[in-house]
């Protein structure tokens, strides 16, 4: 005897409705890519973990605020732009001349594994530093 779900006209296999569930639970249960994990991943201080209930029970504002230490994405964009440029120019004039030879993509390959380490190792986080010394010394 065929199984039938209740209010259901057509009549499943054996097993077809465990198939179907396995189905459903991995196309709904995947985990989330690596940039949504890197977006979503902040450190936050123990204070603000900590809310009481009392927290918990105050209207929430429709957007949220933004720490005040973080530049906005158009600042951010600036200062990569600002490492980037000095550091293609300072590149391709020390080590211009002894790639010269080399074929386009190698010779983008050298200057560019050279400069991406720098501006997102070195050059931003210390733009960032100084930017926040800045804003520190204007309050």
């Amino acid at each position: 005897m065929e199984h039938v779900a209740e209010g259901s006209t057509t009549a499943q296999a054996p097993g077809q409705d465990q198939r179907q569930h396995r189905r459903t639970a991995f196309r709904t249960h995947r985990t989330p890519t690596w940039m949504g994990l890197l977006m979503t991943t902040v450190a936050r201080p123990a204070a603000a973990s900590a809310t009481t209930a009392a927290d918990r029970n105050q209207p929430r504002s429709a957007t949220p605020a933004q720490p005040a230490g973080l530049p906005s994405v158009h600042m951010r964009a600036l200062l990569t732009w600002i490492a980037v440029f000095s550091a293609l120019t300072v590149v391709q004039l020390v080590v211009g001349p002894y790639v010269k030879g080399f074929p386009m993509l190698l010779r983008t390959l050298v200057i560019t594994g050279i400069v991406v380490p720098a501006v997102v190792y070195t050059l931003v986080p210390n733009l960032l530093k100084v930017r926040a010394a800045v804003l520190r010394r204007r309050r």
